[in-house]
């Protein structure tokens, strides 16, 4: 392969819209163990909420499937192969980006600690709202201050 050709390659697995339309591969060798990649990713996705346990297991997928891209990235900046190897290459690395995309955006585990989060986020707001309208904004005690002070 050129040089020209692998900076080609690099650009095209780092570009931002790499994994529009791309889709992700149905088997994928990952650190040495055939991955049922497709399959594992709409399994996990098809839920409405991960469990502890297999939240572990996606955190271990995303980190393994980070570590070969990894590998695969530096295979084509380094080694001795041909384009079409490199092509080949870059399709895979896109196909684990578009995996890694649509496992990092998984909703919230415990539906009940979100709830709370954002009931006290929510309170957090009001409060600064009511505040500003009453003129209590620069007061963190919120006693003895008003409009004509």
């Amino acid at each position: 392969m050129q040089e020209f050709q692998r900076k080609q390659l690099l650009e095209r697995i780092e570009r931002e819209g790499a994994t529009v339309g791309a889709d992700i591969p149905d088997e994928i060798e990952v650190q040495g163990e055939s991955i049922d990649l497709r399959t594992f990713v709409f399994e996990i996705k098809r839920r409405d909420t991960v469990p502890k346990g297999e939240r572990e297991r996606v955190e271990q997928a995303k980190k393994n499937l980070r570590r070969e891209r990894l590998q695969r990235k530096q295979r084509i900046e380094e080694d001795d192969i041909t384009f079409e190897e490199g092509e080949a290459i870059a399709r895979a690395i896109i196909g684990i980006d578009r995996a890694l995309n649509a496992l990092e955006n998984l909703g919230p585990t415990d539906l009940e600690k979100e709830a709370e989060l954002q009931a006290a986020q929510d309170k957090k707001r009001w409060t600064k709202f009511l505040k500003k309208a009453l003129g209590h904004e620069d007061d963190s005690s919120g006693i003895g201050t008003g409009r004509g002070r």
